[in-house]
């Protein structure tokens, strides 16, 4: 399978309840409300995972309804994902709560955004050294 949604949305997921305000930066953040739209108003593109693995979001793949999903279309339409993943994708259940929409999620991200708490601090910390981990093995 190229590009299917993760099991559990990644634990820095923005769409997740559980993470921490703040974690992303204020762009990151800004993306999520535009999926909200009817289909014709949505981005022309899929939203990916931030840990940059291939995968579609599984909390953007949770969170949107992906049958009225232009990313998703597109995104299987340009061999972005295959057959299989915009299946799953279609389908996908998060086992952990996410947020109801992208504005939710964003207004919760942004608002610690100058302030983060240390657990946001600790998730951020994380984000760094898999980043770093990922990018000595390549």
């Amino acid at each position: 399978m190229t590009g299917a949604p993760a099991i559990y949305p990644c634990a820095s997921c923005p769409y997740r309840r559980d993470v921490p305000s703040g974690v992303w930066a204020a762009h990151e953040y800004e993306k999520l409300p535009e999926y909200d739209g009817e289909t014709f108003e949505q981005p022309p593109r899929a939203f990916f995972c931030h840990q940059d693995n291939g995968r579609l979001c599984a909390g953007w793949v949770g969170c949107h309804n992906m049958e009225e999903s232009l990313g998703l279309r597109l995104a299987a339409a340009g061999d972005l994902i295959d057959g299989e993943s915009y299946q799953i994708a279609l389908t996908y259940q998060s086992p952990v709560p996410l947020f109801d929409s992208g504005a939710e999620a964003a207004a919760h991200g942004l608002a610690d955004l100058d302030s983060p708490t240390a657990a946001a601090v600790r998730t951020m910390k994380k984000l760094v050294r898999s980043r770093e981990r990922r990018d000595r093995s390549r």
